[in-house]
């Protein structure tokens, strides 16, 4: 994935990335499936609407439609996130708190070396069968 813009918005960081190819629903779901266990109380939401789901597996029976999203806090990256994929598309929209040095003060460079392995792990775990 590739960085394309970020910018600081009350004490958030918002983010467009492009994927390397526009994927599809299942594509999607399979990226929100991957990192699904490694948010602390994650949040699905469907054309920006939260749902209700009970485990990672209830997101690859979501019905198609034009976005999904995933928001929580983020085991991994120590900090909430919400990451909003389009369908069909190759736009994603990243919002990350700033709560840490690392991503407070951002610039473009330091933005992307913080989330560019984490995003492109996404990606990854998309083609996985």
């Amino acid at each position: 994935m590739e960085l394309i813009a970020a910018k600081e918005e009350n004490g958030w960081v918002l983010s467009r990335w492009d994927l390397t190819y526009k994927v599809g629903w299942e594509h999607i779901q399979k990226g929100v499936s991957a990192v699904y266990d490694f948010y602390s109380n994650p949040e699905i939401l469907v054309a920006s609407s939260p749902i209700k789901i009970n485990s990672k597996e209830d997101i690859m029976n979501i019905p198609e439609t034009m976005n999904l999203t995933i928001r929580g806090m983020s085991d991994i990256i120590k900090a909430p996130i919400m990451i909003t994929f389009y369908n069909q598309m190759q736009a994603v929209d990243v919002s990350v708190a700033q709560v840490s040095d690392e991503f407070k003060n951002i610039n473009y460079e330091k933005f992307n070396h913080s989330l560019c392995q984490y995003m492109d792990s996404i990606e990854i775990a998309m083609y996985r069968k």
